[in-house]
């Protein structure tokens, strides 16, 4: 396939066509690859048609029984600079949310517009190198410990409505927070003064490198923040608050473009959404270690019902019965993919895709490393 990539101000200008072996671009940074059949950028296949196109021709030959859109969209990510904070739906508040615009009339590819489409945006992100995220909420005692070492007076000010609202009225008087003194409030989090030690306060202080007046920088000492190692893999669940810092993954999701932002963006917030959609528990990100199949696959376990993703490392070969509808993606070495007496090479950044007809069997051979983006299979749920 062929698989567009998106260029969006957060990307890195090397690591993409580092991956892919091709000169760096000169136009701008590469953010994202995305491998699927979404409608906002199809891969295509080899005679051009687009996945998309392909799939409303013959669904039945490509997705099998059960489908009537592929369900996932595989992506290869290069963070350079903080995503915006964000958080997508549920099921049911895609829903509805999709359903109330349609029926208020604002254009899909409006800038104010929240839900796209109506699926939930459930997502399990692969670390190829070191790769900081936010996600999720700390504990209010831990974020109110961390704005107290800070010791400025607007931080203390949100200090007092942590204890005595909780972190959504935190979030919200970031939201509301008057433009003239945004960037005096960002300083605050920069104080010279401050620990240093902390990771959360490192943290923050390389975000407001790139954000020096928005909000959202003080937004990141409410949330968890890990760095996944190379190998290590975090799911992050509809409604979860999260945000990615820096470095080159692989990211599976809900074939989905619902996104409610939060802060480190200069685009719509819509902040009553943003409460109504986001999940306030504190929680603990749970970073995931693949497990073993009988296919000679390495399974990353997430209770998404619109994604699987497995590694891949072929030695000895790996043999899938049942391996369609998905996508194989190259991201080291080489891979050589065979079915049904055709085999295909893949090469870093390179990924095909594999229909559901047929029935027979892939053989995955080859010194590479790789992922198969399928649709979950009960027996490894």
């Amino acid at each position: 396939m062929v698989n567009p990539i998106r260029n969006y101000a957060w990307g890195s200008r090397t690591a993409i066509a580092d991956l892919q072996g091709r000169p760096s671009p000169t136009a701008g940074p590469e953010a994202e690859v995305w491998i699927g059949a979404h409608p906002a950028a199809p891969s295509r296949l080899a005679d051009g048609t687009g996945l998309q196109a392909a799939i409303k021709a013959d669904r039945a030959g490509l997705l099998g029984p059960g489908h009537d859109r592929l369900p996932f969209l595989l992506k290869i990510l290069a963070v350079a600079k903080p995503l915006s904070i964000q958080v997508h739906p549920e099921p049911e508040q895609a829903h509805r949310g999709f359903a109330r615009e349609e029926a208020l009339g604002i254009p899909i590819d409006s800038p104010t517009r929240n839900y796209r489409d109506d699926w939930p945006k459930p997502e399990l992100v692969y670390a190829v190198t070191a790769f900081e995220v936010l996600c999720g909420f700390r504990t209010p005692e831990v974020a109110a410990r961390l704005l107290r070492a800070l010791n400025g007076p607007r931080l203390r000010r949100l200090t007092n409505i942590l204890g005595e609202a909780g972190p959504e009225a935190v979030l919200g008087a970031l939201n509301a927070w008057p433009a003239a003194d945004r960037s005096a409030l960002v300083a605050e989090v920069c104080d010279a003064d401050a620990p240093g030690p902390d990771p959360a306060l490192r943290a923050a202080a390389v975000i407001a490198a790139d954000h020096p007046d928005d909000p959202g920088v003080v937004a990141s000492l409410l949330f968890n923040q890990i760095t996944l190692q190379p190998g290590q893999a975090l799911y992050t669940a509809p409604r979860t608050i999260h945000s990615y810092l820096r470095g080159t993954a692989v990211e599976i999701m809900a074939s989905s473009d619902n996104v409610l932002r939060g802060g480190l963006t200069g685009k719509h917030i819509d902040t009553a959404e943003l409460a109504a959609v986001t999940d306030f528990t504190p929680t603990r990100p749970e970073v995931l270690e693949p497990s073993p199949l009988p296919t000679g696959e390495e399974l990353y376990a997430a209770p998404a019902e619109q994604f699987q993703l497995t590694r891949l490392r072929p030695r000895p070969p790996i043999s899938i019965p049942v391996p369609g509808p998905s996508a194989i993606l190259c991201i080291e070495g080489t891979l050589s993919v065979a079915r049904g007496g055709t085999t295909e090479p893949l090469t870093p950044g390179e990924a095909l895709f594999v229909p559901y007809e047929g029935a027979s069997p892939v053989v995955i051979e080859g010194d590479g490393v790789g992922f198969r983006a399928s649709v979950p299979e009960a027996d490894h749920r």
